[in-house]
């Protein structure tokens, strides 16, 4: 594999590495119905100010979102929309693949 080649996979993997954590996956789905500051990510999230806030930094860092200041508060949108297409997919193979463990259960 050339070196060009080996970036564009290792940029794939660095994007899903940052989705690769539930509480992300939670982050993106809701940054999917509008923009969030931390404190109210915190709340849906159950976990602490700081855990959350370094998830946050992984998904901007990976570019899949992005924050904005106003005032005292940071605000947090869904950047890379696209990822959502992908939330489709993986939900299209969970039900194939529950359907298709049900019927070998079946036999």
């Amino acid at each position: 594999m050339d070196q060009k080649t080996k970036a564009i996979y290792e940029a794939r993997a660095d994007i899903f590495k940052a989705m690769a954590h539930p509480a992300r996956l939670l982050i993106v789905d809701e940054l999917s119905h509008g923009e969030k500051c931390v404190a109210e990510l915190t709340d849906m999230i159950g976990s602490d100010m700081s855990t959350v806030s370094k998830h946050l930094s992984i998904l901007k860092n990976a570019g899949i979102i992005k924050d904005e200041r106003r005032g005292s508060h940071i605000y947090y949108t869904l950047w890379m929309k696209c990822v959502l297409d992908f939330f489709s997919c993986v939900e299209r193979v969970i039900q194939i693949t529950a359907k298709e463990k049900m019927s070998l259960s079946r036999k």
